[in-house]
């Protein structure tokens, strides 16, 4: 009895599999169609990804060896942005105004003699921009121009994909993540951390 139900099994696996082995072959062919007729090399940058991203992006100031690039933007996420809400040109009334917005900002950035200040990054006149050696004004959302003036070797590698992360899948539209979406900017070093299967040795 078991044979022939066995036997049945087989069979009408076989008769399925006949029935939808035309359908396969016509869609394989059709592919094959489109590649033996294409007249332009396939794009994979003009490929949108499927999935929306939640953050905004911006268009880059600079370019990759594929082309064109966006980023993630940054004011959306700087909880005290726009600047120039407290920064004008009055004077400040407020005692201790710079403790009471900025107390909990550390700076760590650069060592030594090198330790930066906020007005080496920040625009003296405008707070709503950053500011490069050269003075040119650099927008919050484009910081990796200003990380790139002294990380320039990061930099590079961010650019090539090295460094960083690419937010979109691979085949698409390239979203990268900005230098202040893992740094810190005041305190960009990651601090130094056992790897997480690292076991202490028994005593015994």
């Amino acid at each position: 009895m078991k044979i022939h139900t066995l036997r049945f099994a087989f069979l009408l696996l076989a008769a399925l599999m006949l029935l939808a082995c035309p359908h396969a072959m016509a869609s394989q062919s059709k592919v094959l169609e489109n590649i033996y007729t294409a007249d332009k090399p396939f794009d994979n940058m003009q490929i949108k990804s499927a999935h929306e991203l939640s953050e905004k992006t911006v268009l880059a100031n600079e370019s990759y060896q594929g082309g064109v690039f966006k980023v993630l933007a940054r004011k959306d996420s700087i909880s005290r942005y726009r600047c120039s809400v407290c920064h004008t040109k009055k004077i400040p009334q407020v005692r201790d105004g710079a403790l009471i917005a900025h107390g909990d900002i550390s700076i760590n950035h650069g060592e030594g003699k090198n330790e930066l200040a906020c007005i080496e990054c920040h625009d003296r006149q405008d707070r709503d921009f950053l500011v490069d050696m050269q003075g040119e004004k650099i927008d919050f959302d484009h910081s990796y121009q200003l990380c790139g003036q002294c990380h320039f070797r990061p930099k590079r590698d961010w650019l090539g994909g090295a460094h960083g992360k690419r937010v979109t899948y691979w085949a698409g539209e390239r979203v990268v993540m900005n230098c202040t979406s893992c740094h810190n900017p005041h305190s960009p070093a990651f601090k130094t951390k056992m790897p997480e299967t690292y076991s202490l040795p028994l005593d015994e």
